[in-house]
């Protein structure tokens, strides 16, 4: 009888014993070497040459299938996070070109930071042309917005598609953008060191005012709707 029980034990430890973090990605940053003032065509250039692609394309929630291409390169350099992102996909929208403003209701890409793994993360999400919305905190409902003055000031950013505004165009749309955060850009962690960094984060793709709305990401999110702001569901970032 003993036997059937630690029998047992082993064949639920095996089917419904996995931890959460058994299925969180988990993606080494290169750390590569550059001059300390870089223009965004260099770094893009770096990215191209030294990374590899990696996927957004999760999707979450049946009720919304729609999968557009979506890749992305990341680095980092000089105590500055480097990200490239490779978007194909039906229709594109750029509506908004205010600095915090709801930017997840165009053709929008995202990278939520926990740079200590301690729950409380960066939101850095920028539309099709550049447009950037940033905050800080434990969870959707307790935000900080960062200044946008400070973030004009500090994050670099171009987008293939420009940065003038224009209403939904469809027919099939292909778009790159090279974005630079400087560690300074994170506000409630002065001083911080990229170099040796253990963190968690989510890549994401979306689109709530586009025809074909979506909602992809990077590292499985395990909610009834969609809901990005679920740090519990990043993977992991080890910085080189």
């Amino acid at each position: 009888m003993k036997f059937v029980h630690i029998l047992f034990f082993l064949i639920f430890f095996t089917v419904y014993g996995q931890t959460e973090t058994d299925t969180m990605n988990s993606l080494v940053v290169k750390r590569i070497e550059s001059k300390k003032h870089i223009d965004l065509e260099e770094v893009s250039r770096l990215l191209e040459e030294q990374t590899e692609l990696q996927s957004i394309n999760v999707i979450n929630w049946e009720k919304f299938p729609y999968l557009p291409e979506v890749k992305f390169r990341i680095a980092h350099s000089n105590n500055q996070i480097w990200l490239k992102y490779y978007v194909n996909e039906q229709n594109i929208l750029a509506a908004r070109t205010e600095v915090n403003s709801s930017v997840s209701r165009d053709s929008c890409v995202e990278f939520f930071f926990d740079p200590l793994g301690d729950g409380s993360y960066y939101n850095f999400e920028f539309n099709c042309i550049g447009t950037p919305h940033l905050a800080y905190g434990p969870d959707r409902h307790t935000r900080e917005f960062v200044a946008p003055k400070k973030i004009k000031q500090l994050i670099k950013k171009e987008s293939s598609l420009g940065d003038l505004p224009f209403d939904e165009k469809s027919g099939g749309h292909q778009w790159e953008m090279t974005i630079v955060l400087p560690a300074e850009i994170l506000t409630s962690h002065d001083g911080i060191k990229l170099e040796g960094l253990r963190s968690r984060s989510n890549f994401y793709k979306c689109g709530d005012d586009t025809s074909e709305k979506h909602y992809l990401s990077w590292n499985p999110v395990g909610t009834e709707r969609p809901d990005f702001h679920r740090p519990e569901f990043f993977g992991t970032l080890i910085f080189e």
